[in-house]
Formats: C-alpha cells, sequence, structure tokens
C-alpha cells in the first residue's frame, strides 16, 4: 500500500518487483500517483505465489477505508517510507 500522506489518497497494488515499483511511483511525474502525489510506501506483504498476492490484493480493495488505515496504522503508526528490500523505514531528512 502507498499512501500520499496521513490519511490520505491510499493505492493498492501487486507487483513481483517491489523495489522498481515504489521508484516507478516515488519519481512518476504522470498518471494516478502524480496525480495523487501517492508515492509513500508504507505497508507491504510478501506472498508465496502470485495467485495469493492478487486474491490479497482483491480482498484489501473491497475493505473500508478505516480498516485499511487502521492496518497501515497499527504497523507503521508515523507512516514512514519503507525500504522496499527490508521493510525498514526511510526517514527524509
Amino acid at each position: 500500500m502507498m499512501t500520499s500522506g496521513v490519511r490520505g489518497t491510499i493505492y493498492i497494488g501487486v507487483t513481483s518487483q517491489l523495489a522498481e515499483r515504489d521508484w516507478l511511483h516515488h519519481k512518476s511525474t504522470s498518471g494516478f500517483t502524480a496525480r495523487y502525489d501517492v508515492k509513500r510506501l508504507v505497508w507491504f506483504e510478501h506472498h508465496e505465489t502470485m495467485q495469493s498476492a492478487i486474491q490479497r490484493e482483491k480482498n484489501l480493495k473491497s475493505w473500508r477505508r478505516q480498516w485499511k488505515i487502521e492496518l497501515i496504522e497499527t504497523h507503521n503508526p508515523h507512516l514512514h517510507r519503507l525500504c522496499p528490500e527490508t521493510g525498514a523505514a526511510i526517514v527524509d531528512g
């Protein structure tokens, strides 16, 4: 999940190349992520198969917005941008 900021726009997607996808969203100058400034990776999960990842994506997209916010804030309360390789917080200067 990516967000534009505290309780901002939430983007949910699936990819097999998280680091590349994160970089593309972070540097985007057009499309949804640029329009809504959705550039901060704040939550992700690893899945054994693409099928299970797609199913989870569909489930998360069907959740109420508040549930998504609670999931993110429970695991990343300060909404730090996460490193896609390690999950560690990237604290922007």
